[in-house]
């Protein structure tokens, strides 16, 4: 009998000592992500750095703030868009030419942006003839569930002439942090010799693409860096600051906030709901 006790006891506590640090680590994250998003909705709404949610969250992750606040750094830093790469880039392979996807048509075909930015991206690819091609975007096809953007602008960009063998194929990304996210997870894997990143999109949409962009590079301590841009001249279009807080949320790992912003916030050429990846 007190054989058995004992030994209940024991594992009790291996149970407690196990389960108490989880729940402590649980909290501690919880309690720094609050803090994440206190910050970023905070700069997004006002312009302005909450230093208190900063604070706090480098008092919960000395790394974490320091990365938080190199973030908000790149946020305010001005840049130029361009209509065209500099002459000063990597000519050899270090260099990558990311470009942004856009919404197909219901039936898998591009819309004119996308092609628009593509010619933009196809001239860059001729500028650079060494550099890495990253075509990022998922199915958006209402009535084509096998088209994909990048599959699709992959696909001009061959016929254009462009090296198959340079071209990187990202197809599974919904969302801008979603490009970052995933075209990193094929750099890092793939093509650790890129070193420098430059983002062709719409005039409207490089701050974002070069803020997500960079962002991801600091959270994952990535050695490569957004370099420069080239972009497409849109009649009209526009993402806010808050839709950017909300797409910093989802690269912090919070996909259900981030959403939310989205839905609240994604008034731009009427795109259906977005969906989360299952």
């Amino acid at each position: 009998m007190k054989s058995g006790l004992i030994a209940l006891i024991l594992v009790l506590c291996v149970t407690l000592t196990i389960l108490f640090p989880a729940v402590a680590e649980d909290a501690s994250h919880a309690a720094a992500q609050s803090q994440i998003e206190r910050a970023v909705v905070s700069y997004a709404a006002t312009g302005t750095r909450d230093e208190q949610a900063l604070s706090a969250l480098a008092s919960l992750d000395a790394s974490l703030g320091e990365k938080w606040v190199r973030i908000l750094d790149l946020w305010e830093t001005p840049f130029t868009v361009h209509e065209k790469l500099p002459d000063d880039l990597p000519q050899d392979d270090s260099l990558c030419l990311v470009g942004l996807g856009f919404q197909l048509n219901p039936d898998g075909t591009m819309r004119d942006e996308l092609l628009e930015r593509l010619k933009v991206l196809l001239a860059a690819s001729e500028q650079y003839p060494n550099a890495f091609i990253v075509c990022t975007g998922g199915g958006t096809a209402a009535d084509e569930p096998t088209a994909t953007e990048a599959g699709r602008m992959a696909e001009w960009l061959e016929l254009q002439g462009a090296d198959p063998a340079r071209i990187i194929v990202e197809d599974h990304s919904l969302t801008t942090a979603q490009n970052a996210i995933f075209t990193y997870d094929i750099l890092a894997e793939r093509y650790p010799q890129v070193k420098q990143i430059a983002i062709i999109s719409s005039d409207y949409h490089i701050p974002t693409g070069i803020l997500l962009f960079g962002a991801e590079a600091i959270l994952r301590d990535s050695d490569s860096t957004v370099v420069s841009n080239a972009a497409w001249h849109a009649p009209d279009g526009t993402l806010s600051a808050m839709f950017q807080a909300g797409a910093l949320i989802e690269l912090s790992g919070d996909m259900e906030t981030a959403f939310q912003i989205y839905y609240e916030t994604y008034d731009i050429h009427e795109l259906p709901p977005l969906q989360i990846n299952p």
